[in-house]
C-alpha cells in the first residue's frame, strides 16, 4: 500500500473537484476452480478494488450573492468535502475509471459517484 509522504511525487499531485486517485488492488488472477485468467480478463470486470490515495476538495458550492453589487468582495471558493478519505479501500466502478500511469505505477481517477463503497480502517498509515 503506497502512502502519501513528503518525499514522493504522490505528494505534488493535486486531484480536481469531486474526483479521487485510486491505486487498484492486484486481481486475483486465478477462479475458484483453478483456472489462470489473463490481466485483460481481470481488469475489464465492471467491479474493482483499490486504495483511496488522494481526494480531491470536493463540490463547489455557489457564493451567495449580496444585495449589494458596487461591494468589493473577495472571490473564495468554498467546497463541500468528499465521503471517501485518504487510506480508504473503495469498491467503485471501472467503465467510470480513467486509467493513468505515474511513476511507473498504474493508478486509476474516478468520480465520487462512481465509487460504491468505502472502507475505512482508522488506523491503516499509524
Amino acid at each position: 500500500m503506497l502512502e502519501v509522504t513528503s518525499d514522493n511525487k504522490l505528494k505534488r499531485l493535486i486531484v480536481v473537484g469531486d474526483r479521487v486517485l485510486i491505486k487498484p488492488k492486484n486481481p486475483v488472477d486465478q477462479t475458484p476452480t483453478g483456472l489462470y485468467l489473463p490481466p485483460t480478463v481481470t481488469e475489464k470486470e465492471q467491479v474493482q478494488t483499490g486504495y483511496v490515495i488522494k481526494v480531491g476538495p470536493g463540490f463547489p458550492i455557489p457564493a451567495p450573492t449580496e444585495d449589494e453589487p458596487w461591494k468589493e468582495t473577495e472571490e473564495k471558493v468554498k467546497y463541500m468535502p468528499l465521503q471517501a478519505q485518504e487510506g480508504d479501500v473503495a469498491i467503485y466502478l471501472q467503465r467510470n475509471a480513467i486509467d493513468v500511469m505515474y511513476g511507473d505505477e498504474k493508478y486509476v481517477i474516478v468520480p465520487q459517484s462512481a465509487i460504491l463503497m468505502l472502507e475505512r480502517i482508522e488506523d491503516l498509515f499509524n
